[in-house]
C-alpha cells in the first residue's frame, strides 16, 4: 500500500474567512478519514492565527464581499461551527499539526507568543516541502 495514502499537506496563503473556512473543512474531513495532515499556514493566513484575532476577523475575499452578511447570517441560523472552532474539533479528532512558517513570521514580526495555541511549531518551506512530498494529497488555499 502507498503510505502516501494517509497524508495530506495543505497551504493556506489566505485570512479571509471564505478561504478559512474552505481550508479547514479540507482539512477537517482529512483528520476525518484518519489521514496525518501538516496545515502550514503562510502570510495572510498567519495573522488570522493571532491571539483573539479569530474572534473578529469577517474578511471575505474582494470577489465576494457582496455575500459576506447572507453568509454571516445563514452560518448563524444553521449553527455553523466557526472556522476557528471547526480547526480546533478536527485537531482534537485526529493528526493534525498546524505549522506556522517561519520566514513570514521572521517577515511580519510575529512571536510564538504572539499565535494562538493550536499552533504547534514554525516550519520553514524546505521543511514543510519535504512533508508535503509525502502527502497524497496537496492543497494551496
Amino acid at each position: 500500500m502507498d503510505d502516501r495514502a494517509d497524508k495530506m499537506a495543505v497551504i493556506l496563503y489566505s485570512g479571509t474567512v471564505d478561504k478559512l473556512m474552505a481550508a479547514v473543512t479540507l482539512v477537517t474531513g482529512g483528520v476525518a478519514m484518519g489521514m496525518d495532515v501538516n496545515l502550514f499556514i503562510t502570510y495572510w493566513g498567519l495573522l488570522a492565527l493571532r491571539k483573539g484575532d479569530h474572534l473578529t476577523n469577517m474578511k471575505i475575499s474582494k470577489d465576494f464581499e457582496e455575500f459576506r452578511e447572507p453568509m454571516m447570517q445563514a452560518m448563524q441560523a444553521k449553527k455553523v461551527p466557526s472556522w476557528f472552532d471547526t480547526l480546533t474539533q478536527a485537531k482534537e479528532l485526529g493528526d493534525l499539526h498546524v505549522l506556522a512558517c517561519s520566514q513570514t513570521m521572521e517577515l511580519l514580526d510575529i512571536k510564538m507568543s504572539d499565535m494562538e495555541d493550536i499552533v504547534d511549531d514554525t516550519l520553514g518551506v524546505a521543511g514543510f516541502i519535504d512533508l508535503a512530498q509525502d502527502a497524497k494529497i496537496t492543497l494551496f488555499i
